[in-house]
C-alpha cells in the first residue's frame, strides 16, 4: 500500500500509511500482520549460521575447480604452531549439527546443560561455542585449559572462572548429590531447558534465549504458550484510573474468551490485567523480573500468590540471582514471545512497554494501543503508538472480535457467557439483606445486598486481604465483586490491590 513517504505499513487489524522516518519502532516495512488463526512469523528457524561461527568460504584454488568441474587438489596442512609473545590461535570447528541440538534432550545431556549455564561468564553464545569446538558440553568439561583457549576463545578472567568453577564441580560432577537434586526439579519449582518438548520454539530464536526457564504454576499451559495462543497486556506502572479500569476490562474479557493473558505483575497496569483475569476465572501468565521466591513490588505478594495457583509464573533468573534494573526490560522479549498478539493500555514516552511494542512490531505480531487523553504524560507513548499506526482499541471485545475464541475455552472450570463481573456465587459468605452502606446517592444505580455489603467492608479504604477476611470471602468472589462496583463507578481502585469508595 503506497503510503505518504511511499511505504505503506500494516500493525494489528489497523492500516496506515506513512514515511518510515516516521515510525520510530520499525527497522523495515513489514507485511500485513497475522490475524487469529494465522501462521505467525518466525515458525522455522533463521536460514544464517549461529553468531561466531559464519559460513565456510571455500580457498580460492578450491572455488576455482568447483566451478571447472576438477575434482579438488589435496590440500597441504596449515601451520597452526603459536608464535612466541602472541595470543594462541582461534581455532573454531565446523558445529556438529544445529544448536541447541533438537528435543526432546536425555537426563544427561539436561545435566551437561544445567551444569555449563551454571559457570560465571558462559551465556547462550558460548555454550554454542563450546558445542561446537568439543562436539558436546560433556566433551568440553574433561578438554585442558589450553584447549578452551585454543579452540573455544576462552582467556583472561573467563578462563579463570571457568578453572575454579571445574575444580569445584570436579572430573565427575554426574555423582555429586546436588546435581541429583537439581535435575529432579523436586519442589513447587520446575524448570523448563531447551530440549524440552513444552520449549516455547519463539524462545529459540531470539537474539538472546533465554538458558532455562524456572516456572510455578498450572503445567498445561505451556502447551498453548509454546505456540503463542496468549494475548501480552502491558503498560505504565503508574496508570490513570481509565488504564486501571481498561486493563482489568481486559484481563476479564480475554479469559472468557479462553485467551492467558500474558503480563510482568509490574504495579500498574500489569497487575491489573492480572486481577481482571482472575476475577473472571481465568489463566494469568506472569514473566517475572525477578527469581520465582522474589515478590516485586513486596505488596504484590498475595497477587502473586494467585498467579501461580491459577495460572504461571515464569523466570529466566535461577533461584537467589540478584535483582537488577536490566532484568526488567529484558523479561519483555519472553513476553512477547509467549504472545499471539500485544495491547499496550497506556504508557509514557519513555517505558519499557515501549520495547515491547517494538518487539511485536518487529515480528509483524498484532499491535493494539488503547487512546487516553492527549494531556496525560502517562499516555503520551501509547497515543504515538496510535499516530504510527497500532490499532485502536475502544472496547476489549473489538479484541475479542478479532481475536475468536482461545485455547482455553473449552477448559473445565471457565466462566462462559457471565460478565467479569457477575453475580456472587452462593456461599460467598456475603449477606444478601446485609446493610450498612448507605442510601445509594441520586441518580446512582440500585445495589443489591451483597454489593451494599461490601461497600460496607470497604469503607473508607481497604485492600483485597482485608475485604476477604472482614467478609469471610474467597479471593475470586472477592476480586469478582470489587470489580462489578468499581465498572458501577461505585469503588475506586488504587495502586497496591487498594480500593476506595468513590
Amino acid at each position: 500500500m503506497a503510503g505518504v513517504g511511499g511505504v505503506g505499513v500494516v500493525v494489528g487489524a489497523g492500516r496506515f500509511a506513512a514515511p518510515l522516518s516516521a515510525v520510530p519502532l520499525a527497522a523495515a516495512p513489514l507485511a500485513a500482520a497475522p490475524l487469529a488463526g494465522a501462521e505467525l512469523p518466525g515458525s522455522s528457524p533463521p536460514a544464517k549460521p549461529w553468531p561466531g561461527h559464519p559460513a565456510p568460504v571455500a580457498p580460492p584454488a578450491l572455488a576455482a575447480r568447483q566451478t571447472t568441474g576438477e575434482p579438488p587438489a589435496p590440500q597441504a596442512p596449515v601451520s597452526r604452531q603459536p608464535v612466541p609473545g602472541q595470543p594462541a590461535p582461534l581455532l573454531l570447528l565446523p558445529s556438529p549439527g544445529p544448536f541447541p541440538p533438537p528435543g526432546p534432550w536425555p537426563q544427561a545431556q539436561r545435566f551437561w546443560w544445567l551444569l555449563w549455564s551454571g559457570c560465571p561468564g558462559i551465556g547462550w553464545q558460548r555454550l554454542a561455542r563450546l558445542q561446537a569446538a568439543f562436539g558436546g558440553l560433556d566433551l568440553a568439561w574433561q578438554a585442558p585449559c589450553d584447549a578452551l583457549t585454543q579452540r573455544a576463545g576462552f582467556r583472561g578472567r573467563l578462563l579463570e572462572q571457568v578453572g575454579a568453577y571445574r575444580q569445584r564441580w570436579g572430573a565427575d560432577p554426574f555423582s555429586q548429590a546436588a546435581i541429583a537434586d537439581c535435575l529432579a526439579a523436586r519442589g513447587r519449582h520446575r524448570r523448563l531447558l531447551p530440549g524440552d518438548p513444552a520449549w516455547p520454539g519463539a524462545f529459540t530464536r531470539l537474539a538472546r534465549p533465554p538458558l532455562q526457564l524456572h516456572w510455578q504454576g498450572q503445567g498445561q499451559l505451556w502447551a498453548p504458550l509454546r505456540q503463542r495462543r496468549a494475548v501480552a497486556v502491558v503498560g505504565t506502572r503508574r496508570p490513570s484510573r481509565h488504564g486501571l479500569a481498561m486493563a482489568r476490562a481486559l484481563g476479564a474479557a480475554l479469559a472468557q474468551a479462553g485467551w492467558p493473558v500474558v503480563s510482568g505483575l509490574a504495579e500498574g497496569i500489569d497487575g491489573a490485567a492480572h486481577q481482571g483475569c482472575l476475577a473472571a476465572g481465568g489463566a494469568p501468565v506472569a514473566v517475572l523480573g525477578t527469581p520465582l521466591e522474589r515478590v516485586y513490588p513486596r505488596h504484590h505478594h498475595s497477587l502473586q500468590a494467585q498467579v501461580a495457583a491459577g495460572g504461571l509464573l515464569i523466570s529466566e533468573h535461577p533461584p537467589g540471582t540478584p535483582v537488577r534494573p536490566g532484568h526488567f526490560a529484558s523479561r519483555n522479549r519472553l513476553q512477547v514471545g509467549l504472545a499471539q498478539a500485544v495491547v499496550v493500555v497506556e504508557c509514557p514516552e519513555r517505558s519499557g512497554a515501549l520495547h515491547s511494542a517494538s518487539l511485536a512490531w518487529d515480528q509483524g505480531l498484532p499491535l493494539w494501543a488503547v487512546p487516553a487523553d492527549a494531556g496525560k504524560p502517562s499516555a503520551a507513548g501509547s497515543n504515538r503508538l496510535l499516530a504510527c499506526g497500532a490499532s485502536v482499541l475502544l472496547d476489549p471485545e473489538d479484541l475479542v472480535r478479532q481475536l475468536g475464541p482461545g485455547p482455553l475455552r473449552e477448559r473445565p472450570g471457565l466462566p462462559r457467557g457471565a460478565s467479569a463481573g457477575g453475580n456472587l456465587p452462593p456461599g460467598s459468605g456475603i449477606d444478601p439483606g446485609a446493610q450498612g452502606a448507605g442510601p445509594p446517592a441520586p441518580g446512582a444505580p440500585a445495589l443489591a445486598g451483597a454489593q451494599r455489603a461490601l461497600l460496607a467492608a470497604v469503607g473508607a479504604g481497604a485492600s483485597l486481604e482485608q475485604v476477604c477476611e472482614r467478609l469471610d470471602l474467597g479471593v475470586a468472589a472477592a476480586s469478582r465483586a470489587l470489580l462489578e462496583l468499581e465498572l458501577l463507578g461505585q469503588l475506586r481502585a488504587e495502586p497496591g490491590l487498594w480500593w476506595t469508595r468513590c
